[in-house]
C-alpha cells in the first residue's frame, strides 16, 4: 500500500521550508528511522527520518525547491514490487503550492449544521455559579459543627 510522505513542520511556527536535498533516490530501499532528505527552515538545516518501510517510489518535490508548505506530499513511499498509484504522477506536474493542505495546528471543519448547510444549533447556556460557602470569621465564631466529646 502506497504510503505519501509528507513536508513535516519541524517547529510550531513553521508554515514552509525548503526541501534542501534528497538523500535517498528514486527506487532505494527505505526503513524507519533512515534519513531521506534534508529540509531548511528560516533557522536551521534538519535532516528527515522516514517513519515507514518500504521503497521510495516517487518524488514529487525535487531538491531545492523553495516554498513547499508543511504537510504537502514531497513524495510516495510503496512497498517492494509495488507500482506508484495513477494519481502520484499528475500530483508531481503541480506546484507545491496547489498541493498544500492546511498547516499544522490548523482548525478545519465541516460547514455548519452539517452537509446541509444549516446554522448550528444555539449553545446550551450554564446553569448558574453557586456562591462560595461562608467562611469562618477570624473573630473567633464557633464552628457549626461541635468537637467529639473526646476532645
Amino acid at each position: 500500500m502506497a504510503t505519501n510522505i509528507l513536508m513535516p513542520a519541524l517547529s510550531p511556527t513553521m508554515t514552509e521550508g525548503t526541501l534542501a536535498r534528497w538523500l535517498k533516490n528514486e527506487g532505494d530501499t527505505v526503513r524507519a528511522g533512515d534519513v531521506i532528505a534534508e529540509i531548511e527552515t528560516d533557522k536551521a538545516t534538519m535532516e528527515v527520518e522516514a517513519v515507514d518501510e518500504g521503497v521510495l517510489g516517487k518524488i514529487l518535490v525535487p531538491g531545492g525547491t523553495a516554498g513547499v508548505a508543511v504537510n504537502a506530499v514531497i513524495a510516495v513511499l510503496v512497498e517492494a514490487g509495488e507500482a506508484v498509484p495513477e494519481g502520484a504522477a499528475a500530483a508531481s506536474a503541480l506546484p507545491a503550492a496547489a498541493i498544500t493542505t492546511p498547516p499544522a495546528g490548523a482548525i478545519t471543519t465541516p460547514p455548519a449544521g452539517g452537509s446541509g448547510g444549516e446554522a448550528p444549533p444555539p449553545p446550551v447556556p450554564l446553569p448558574p455559579r453557586r456562591p462560595p460557602p461562608p467562611r469562618p470569621s477570624a473573630g473567633g465564631a464557633p464552628h457549626p459543627i461541635p468537637p467529639p466529646a473526646a476532645w
